[in-house]
């Protein structure tokens, strides 16, 4: 852990670097599933690299979509994202997508934009060619959704005086101390990944990517040189 603003690119180096002079390998290659913030995706791969693949929240995005949305317009937009989110072709997906962006480009420019936006990242469990029970635990962030409730629950121990507002931290190291315990307690209901028995297909999947874009990058290279 690492006290900063999520959206901070300094910090969430900060973070990656820490790990890395753990022992974290960066030339092994892993899925990163992340909320959409644009600091995270850019150290992530400055940091394992750029073909490192990164999965969008499914459900972030679907979310913040809704949101600058008409009601009227909800229901057929969820249904257009669900099937996209099911189909096991990306490219299908990739076209079913853009459809939707583009039904919507007269009466929500901005979200039609917005729906585009990072979509090389929406479907990258899809692209893996993982099975659909794995693509649903791993196309978004629920995983760790209840493990951040717990630490809120946690944090909320902390007084703030008469009243139990927000935590009044005396410094970064009480937040963390306190963050810390929140995540202890959270590990206690810790639960196996449904469709955890498919992992190693996951494992197949990322092997087959990294040796995919070595050869890509070794081509490129020769390229370059020639």
């Amino acid at each position: 852990m690492i006290e900063g603003a999520t959206e901070n690119a300094a910090v969430v180096q900060a973070l990656l670097d820490n790990l890395v002079g753990r022992g974290l390998d960066p030339t092994a290659c892993r899925l990163f599933v992340v909320d959409g913030a644009k600091a995270l995706s850019k150290a992530i791969r400055k940091t394992f690299g750029r073909h490192t693949p990164i999965q969008r929240c499914q459900v972030h995005k679907a979310r913040n979509i809704t949101e600058r949305l008409a009601k009227p317009l909800h229901a057929g937009m969820r249904k257009a994202l669900r099937q996209a989110w099911e189909l096991d072709d990306a490219d299908k997906a990739e076209r079913l997508i853009k459809n939707l962006a583009r039904r919507l480009e007269r009466e929500a420019p901005g979200v039609s934009a917005s729906i585009l936006e990072g979509l090389d990242e929406i479907l990258t469990v899809t692209r893996l060619g993982l099975p659909v029970e794995l693509r649903r635990s791993l196309a978004c962030t629920n995983i760790i959704e209840n493990m951040n409730g717990t630490i809120r629950q946690v944090c909320r121990n902390v007084k703030t005086g008469r009243r139990r507002l927000r935590p009044r931290w005396r410094d970064a190291k009480m937040a963390l101390r306190w963050t810390a315990a929140g995540v202890m307690e959270a590990a206690k209901g810790f639960r196996r990944l449904k469709a955890y028995k498919q992992l190693p297909i996951l494992r197949a999947a990322l092997a087959a990517h990294q040796a995919k874009n070595a050869i890509n990058t070794n081509l490129e290279q020769q390229a370059k040189a020639a």
